[in-house]
């Protein structure tokens, strides 16, 4: 058995985990929307024609926000499809994803099932064929109280008191050439000023995302990002990252190994981006730090539940990966990195929430169920260190080398701190088919530890949920009584697992 050592400094802090880093994403794309969140035909939809069954399993998940419309989408969206009366909106073309967008779902609908889920919107508006001139307007339909065009149409369709919508994204992955009217920095950078300056006017609450490149693999990036935010430094309060990973040969043992690791790429890529915000601050001689807003993320797999639908359909399957104990793991790296950033990374979303690429598969027809996919665990476990700050920690053991990512640690470990609850959470996941034995410093808390619960997620590295099988993987919670004496202690964890550890001091004798 390998040992893995950490020690763990309760006196450094490095931030606080932000509930905005458990957020989602929901996009007009494959079915997400319709046979997702929406099927008003189906035995359990409430009375606005959401899937109950998924409405509570996003409660259950605890999605903090949700990005809403896209996404490649949102570059070729007209808001104004999708207010008024339902009955009277009309079926669009969509460009970036070849599919029929009947407008069932638009603004009043999403930011009412946002609220039926106790999520916060983060809207996005389209700087694609859209205009800064077009943002406002979307912007006074949802914020403004009354007296204008705008804020007296949302009136007209019921909606009394404004959205007061807060985290806004300036469009969507503007360097790609798959994008609805691609832009250069300069273009983008242009227009995304402007945009900003005048929603700030407009409403000065509101938080700003610019749009950063759409992937650390771009030429563009991080050259991009440096551009874009010279020319939005004064007005925005993000910047955006995407990255996502993939392993179609995970039993071949270098390609595993890779996909394992992939936590070290997002890790430095992340630490580009802060750099590029940091010179650009320096140049401007700023005195705000511009914060990351992952708000795309997730791992891939090459099996899915339905083949590619049809083009031009409403809601056809698209990218529905079927996801494994493999990339549950892998999921968890991600999400674990993303904390370990929490003073700079302050929203992050996974992509999506249902079915393609979703936290959760469902089936479509009237009495379709509903399956949490394996990556839903590790977002639910680590969940729980919501409001807590980091501790900074250090760890040695053994190491595993990625042809393509370099050397990772084995265990992976962050700690948190409740300062309201005293409660101290150790996660650590083994990536490693090994049991490991882990050997943790405590010292600096000064006190005995009473362990009180343990979380497991483990399970066969190819094992997935489904639908005649939903909890295959799922989490496993044990209640404790263990004290652990001031100095070391010594705990064990399965092979190819998630684990979490609470810890609360114990009153001086």
């Amino acid at each position: 058995m390998t040992v893995t050592k950490c020690k763990i400094d309760f006196g450094t802090v490095v931030g606080t985990i932000g509930k905005e880093i458990f957020g989602s994403f929901v996009e007009h794309f494959g079915r997400c929307v319709y046979t997702g969140i929406y099927q008003n035909d189906h035995v359990l939809a409430d009375a606005f024609g959401f899937r109950g069954d998924v409405k509570e399993a996003v409660k259950r998940l605890g999605v903090s926000l949700l990005r809403w419309p896209g996404g490649n989408f949102v570059s070729g969206y007209d808001w104004k499809d999708g207010i008024g009366p339902v009955a009277e909106r009309r079926l669009r073309p969509d460009l970036a994803w070849m599919q029929i967008e009947p407008n069932l779902v638009g603004t009043a609908e999403f930011v009412n099932y946002c609220s039926l889920v106790n999520s916060e919107v983060m809207m996005a508006v389209n700087l694609g064929t859209g205009t800064p001139k077009d943002a406002c307007e979307l912007l006074e339909y949802c914020n403004f109280q009354s007296g204008t065009y705008y804020s007296e149409q949302r009136q007209k369709h019921g909606i009394r008191e404004p959205f007061a919508i807060k985290k806004w994204c300036l469009g969507n992955e503007m360097d790609g050439n798959w994008q609805i009217c691609t832009h250069t920095a300069e273009e983008y950078g242009r227009k995304a000023l402007e945009t900003a300056k005048m929603m700030k006017w407009l409403d000065p609450s509101i938080e700003l995302v610019a749009c950063g490149s759409s992937g650390w693999l771009m030429p563009s990036c991080p050259e991009w990002d440096r551009k874009v935010l010279e020319y939005t430094y004064d007005y925005v309060d993000y910047i955006s990252l995407h990255r996502y990973y993939q392993c179609d040969e995970k039993t071949n043992p270098a390609r595993l190994t890779d996909y394992l690791c992939s936590g070290n790429d997002m890790d430095v890529y992340i630490k580009a981006i802060i750099s590029a915000a940091d010179y650009v601050k320096a140049v401007k001689r700023g005195k705000k730090d511009v914060m990351l807003s992952f708000d795309e993320y997730n791992v891939i797999s090459s099996q899915e539940l339905h083949p590619k639908g049809e083009l031009w359909k409403v809601g056809p399957p698209r990218s529905e990966s079927v996801y494994d104990h493999c990339d549950a793991l892998v999921f968890a790296s991600l999400l674990m990195t993303l904390i370990g950033h929490c003073d700079r990374v302050k929203l992050a979303c996974v992509a999506q929430l249902v079915n393609s690429l979703g936290l959760m598969l469902t089936e479509p027809g009237k009495n379709g169920r509903c399956c949490l996919q394996t990556i839903a665990y590790p977002f639910m476990l680590l969940r729980h260190c919501s409001g807590d700050v980091l501790l900074r920690s250090r760890t040695i053991g053994e190491r595993m080398v990625s042809k393509e990512y370099g050397e990772a640690d084995c265990i992976k470990i962050i700690a948190t701190y409740d300062k309201e609850l005293d409660e101290i959470k150790i996660i650590a996941l083994n990536l490693s088919a090994k049991r490991a034995e882990l050997e943790l410093d405590l010292c600096s808390v000064g006190k005995d530890l009473l362990l009180k619960k343990r979380a497991v997620y483990a399970g066969e590295l190819f094992s997935c949920n489904t639908f005649d099988d939903a909890y295959a993987c799922h989490t496993k919670e044990f209640d404790e009584h263990e004290t652990w004496r001031r100095g070391t202690s010594l705990v064990t964890v399965a092979g190819y697992s998630l684990n979490m550890f609470v810890l609360q001091s114990q009153e001086e004798k």
